[in-house]
């Protein structure tokens, strides 16, 4: 017996909702094990392509690390979109269900995460901050020993990372590398996690060029600012307050930033959610309706 009008409705949503998911988390999953498996037709393709100014910040390791992070989340994504469009197609009340489960967890999982920063935000500041600085000295290095945190940290660290004119293979380069950056639209000008004093000990520090203070991400640009080419060639070894960032740290301009942007933040948030909760409710009354007219 077919489904009646609301469950047909409710079965053809989740069908096309799970099934742009599916091809995403495919895409995404398919680029991480390409990054994973040969690097090296990635950077020919880089070369061929106009993303000649991004060539500095493709280390190796940067790729490889950012491989590892899309085939996690893209395999995450494709299995659990999977599930939801298997499930609506071929009404299995098992695949539907387990679809339901899977998002139930992660909504609660969110909500659990919220209300503790909520309940303790100045014990999740603190968290984050000694989280930063942790990152920062461990692994923050010059671009030529450069990790994918260390890349991720200098283009946080300059003014704008999208000038006018960027080319869509920058884009995607860049929304692969750097999405936590490119959320914030790159607007923190800032250096270190209080200011430039924090590169101290940090391995960037042992590599670095004799004489310098700081790393160039800490200047004022010029040009094309993923190029890196400080406005004052002396920045690196005499940074002022007007050549350089070196007094403005990250994490104030980070909390500045979500502050004067609460609204954004909170409408994503909720836009999420509801769009999370509509998906474990679309799931159950299709399991149910399933199940109704199993029994018919």
């Amino acid at each position: 017996m077919p489904l009646d009008c609301g469950a047909t409705v409710v079965k053809y949503v989740l069908c096309l909702f799970n099934f742009a998911l599916f091809w995403g988390g495919a895409a995404v999953l398919g680029i991480g094990i390409w990054l994973a498996a040969d690097q090296s037709s990635f950077l020919t393709l880089i070369k061929f392509t106009q993303a000649e100014n991004v060539q500095n910040l493709v280390q190796p390791a940067v790729i490889t690390q950012s491989a590892y992070l899309l085939i996690a989340a893209g395999a995450f994504i494709f299995i659990v979109s999977f599930l939801g469009y298997c499930g609506a197609v071929k009404e299995s009340r098992v695949l539907l269900g387990l679809y339901g489960a899977f998002v139930f967890v992660i909504v609660a999982l969110e909500i659990t995460a919220g209300s503790l920063a909520a309940t303790y935000q100045q014990e999740a500041e603190k968290e984050i901050k000694t989280y930063m600085m942790t990152a920062l000295k461990d692994h923050y290095n010059t671009q030529q020993e450069a990790d994918a945190l260390t890349t991720s940290w200098n283009l946080m660290q300059v003014r704008q990372i999208f000038p006018r004119g960027v080319s869509f293979t920058n884009f995607v380069f860049f929304l692969f590398f750097s999405f936590f950056v490119v959320w914030i639209k790159g607007q923190l000008s800032c250096c270190g996690v209080n200011n430039f004093t924090d590169f101290a000990g940090t391995p960037w520090m042992k590599n670095r060029t004799s004489g310098h203070l700081l790393p160039v991400s800490c200047c004022k640009l010029r040009g094309k600012l993923i190029d890196f080419q400080p406005e004052d060639q002396r920045c690196m070894t005499s940074p002022t307050d007007d050549n350089s960032y070196r007094m403005k740290g990250c994490y104030s301009r980070i909390i500045e930033y979500f502050h004067s942007h609460m609204e954004i933040v909170i409408g994503v948030g909720v836009g999420l959610g509801v769009t999370q909760i509509l998906g474990i409710v679309f799931a159950f009354c299709l399991c149910q309706a399933i199940d109704n007219d199993f029994i018919k």
